[in-house]
């Protein structure tokens, strides 16, 4: 399972088509799409680089044995974090949660998003 933090938003997005596997812009610009292996680490995420970013924030959870691309872990000899090689197909994606904020901003917890 892997965990990807994506601003509802970017998520909803309305592609010409709906099937299409969601790429997020790192892909193009970094070359793979930034991942967590767990709900700590994507909270820390979401309450980090995201915590400015307005709405709702949600996390993908990602079958990876569904994914096209390859998956790399990479980072310091300390952390490492996944990283897709690919878009994410729909079909990889079992579930969706939102991150919940407190009154400050700072992501809490994830909840089922129904």
């Amino acid at each position: 399972m892997l965990l990807h933090v994506v601003p509802l938003a970017d998520w909803s997005a309305d592609p010409a088509d709906p099937t299409a596997p969601y790429a997020p812009a790192s892909l193009a610009t970094e070359g793979f799409v930034h991942c967590s292996a767990d709900e700590p680490a994507a909270l820390a995420i979401a309450d980090g680089p995201y915590r400015a970013v307005p709405g709702p924030l949600l996390v993908l959870v990602i079958d990876e044995s569904l994914l096209g691309g390859e998956v790399r872990w990479e980072g310091s000899a300390d952390r490492l974090f996944p990283h897709v090689y690919g878009p994410i197909e729909r079909a990889a994606v079992t579930a969706v949660l939102e991150v919940r904020r407190d009154p400050d901003g700072r992501a809490r917890e994830l909840t089922p998003r129904p």
